[in-house]
This record gives C-alpha cells, sequence and structure tokens, in this order.
C-alpha cells in the first residue's frame, strides 16, 4: 500500500475538498484524485461520496480514517526517533599517557574526524593516574576502548601496536655540572642525585635494565610516577633525571642533554581489546595504523 496515498486521503478526509487538499499538498488535483481512486482500488472501499463541489467521507471511510491517522502519527514518531538515533554520534572512549595527551592525541583525535565519512563520532578524552598499568587495567575492564601508552608484559588479552618512538635525554638544571656538555652516558650520570621513576611507572623496569647494563643504579634522591612531575623537579634544582623527549622540556629551565651509551628509543603502543568489534573503533584504530610511520613523538 502506498503510504503517500494514506497520507493524501487522510488530508483529503480532514478539507473534504479536492482544490484545497491538492494545494496544501502541493500536488495537482488530477493527481490527487488519481491517488484516492487508486486507494479505493486496492482496498475494494469506496471512501468518499460527492457532496455537492465538496466531498464526504462514507462510514467506512470514517472508520478507515481514523485509523489511519493514529497509525501515521505512530509511523512518524518511529520515523523521528529512528533519524535521531542515527544522528547520535558515537562516542570513542580514549585514555593516554599525560605526555600524549597535551598535543599528540588531540591532534590524531582530529585528523580522524577530519577525514571522510567521521563526522558522527566523537571522542571522550579521559585523564586518570596517567600511567601505564592503571591505563591498560581499564581498558582491559572496558572504561576506554582504545589507549595510548607503554607496552607491558601479562596482558595476552590486549592487542599492542607500535605508533612511534620516543628518545631518552639526560636533563639537568641550567646551572648543572653535566650542563656544558654535548652528550652524557649514563654512567657519567651516576655521580649525581636523581629524580627517579617510581615502581608503578611503566619506565621503571626499562630503567633499571639501562643502568644495570652500564654497571650500577642511580643515587634516587626522589622516585616520581610521571616524566613531566619529574622534569618539573629537575626545573627546580632536585636533582638530574633520564626521561623521554618531550615539548615541554622546552618550556622548561632545563638543560638537554643527548645520550651517548647506550642508545634506546622509548617505543609507545596503541593497545585494544583483541575482540573489539565496534566499527568506528575499529575505522580509528585502523587510522592511527595507518597515519603511525608519519608520527614523530619527539614532537609530543
Amino acid at each position: 500500500m502506498n503510504l503517500d496515498h494514506l497520507r493524501y486521503f487522510v488530508a483529503l478526509s480532514r478539507t473534504e475538498n479536492y482544490t484545497q487538499t491538492a494545494k496544501m499538498l502541493h500536488i495537482t488535483q488530477p493527481s490527487l484524485t488519481k491517488a484516492i481512486h487508486s486507494l479505493e482500488k486496492e482496498l475494494d472501499l469506496l471512501l468518499f461520496q460527492k457532496n455537492g463541489r465538496r466531498v464526504a467521507l462514507t462510514p467506512a471511510g470514517k472508520l478507515f480514517a481514523n485509523s489511519v491517522s493514529a497509525s501515521l502519527i505512530s509511523l512518524d514518531k518511529s520515523i523521528a526517533e529512528a533519524k535521531s538515533f542515527h544522528k547520535k554520534k558515537a562516542i570513542i572512549r580514549l585514555a593516554s599517557l599525560r605526555t600524549l595527551s597535551v598535543k599528540w592525541l588531540p591532534n590524531i583525535a582530529q585528523q580522524f574526524l577530519k577525514s571522510t565519512d567521521n563526522h558522527a563520532v566523537d571522542f571522550q578524552f579521559n585523564t586518570g593516574t596517567g600511567l601505564s598499568p592503571d591505563i591498560l587495567n581499564d581498558l582491559r575492564a572496558k572504561k576506554y576502548d582504545v589507549a595510548f601508552c607503554s607496552k607491558l608484559d601479562d596482558y595476552p588479552d590486549l592487542d599492542f601496536f607500535p605508533i612511534a618512538e620516543q628518545t631518552m635525554v639526560c636533563i639537568t638544571p641550567i646551572d648543572h655540572a653535566l650542563a656544558n656538555k654535548s652528550s652524557v652516558s649514563l654512567m657519567e650520570t651516576l655521580n649525581y642525585p636523581q629524580i627517579t621513576f617510581s615502581k608503578s611507572s611503566g619506565l621503571h623496569p626499562i630503567m633499571n635494565k639501562l643502568f644495570n647494563d652500564v654497571g650500577g643504579q642511580p643515587i634516587s634522591a626522589y622516585s616520581v610516577e610521571e616524566d613531566q612531575t619529574i622534569a618539573g623537579l629537575v626545573a627546580n634544582g632536585f636533582g638530574i633525571a633520564i626521561v623521554p623527549n618531550m615539548s615541554i622540556l622546552q618550556t622548561l629551565p632545563v638543560k638537554i642533554i643527548p645520550i651517548s651509551f647506550p642508545n634506546w628509543q622509548r617505543i609507545l603502543y596503541m593497545a585494544t581489546l583483541k575482540q573489539e568489534t565496534q566499527p568506528d573503533v575499529m575505522r580509528f584504530v585502523n587510522f592511527v595504523k595507518s597515519q603511525s610511520k608519519e608520527l614523530s613523538v619527539n614532537n609530543i
């Protein structure tokens, strides 16, 4: 049954005037007449009878008009709800290390939104401790859809994809004894108190291994979880530190010294649940993978 014909029928049942109804519907009067006749033929019912220059509903027409009118109201409501649901933006929940949250993550998210057919997606940027173990545990608990952090062992239910590399540097107060060096080995830093990564940091085991490789562990003046906090302490003279090379260092009164030995780069990863199947999440994940060769995390 033609839905337009039903709408024409309801409109005519209210005006009982072909000329007025055709004008209201923005169609020709012959088109309206043809539609009503087609509907009557399909139903095998006489819906209208002539009443002078006007028409009037037959008893069967009145009963049908009441039912059709109520049905169209319900149908229009359902169509509106469906369209409204379709227009609602899908939310992709992101979590990341704070060093990535300042510049890199907002940039890649904005690139994705500007790419084709991603207008119906939005992001929820989550902040917490900013530590890799906490981020990965929350990802595993499905609090997030995608995480950007260090890769850790004992997460067999997660997929890790390397997104970029970040070199490690030595930072010192600008008046420190090492500040005039163009490069420094980790061995040379052992003579000075350091701000080190606490055990809860994803970088803690990595730094332990690097210092073991040169034959010693640093004198830890303070133990801190986050690299940005470490940088702030160094800038205020609490010690030196080995941290990822991040853009915030350029804004602080610290000397940034390349490490000559051992050569090591921190790899940062995108983590997702292995059983992730949400289409919008997977489109974002694939977009990040496609862009990964162009990313330079040293510019975070």
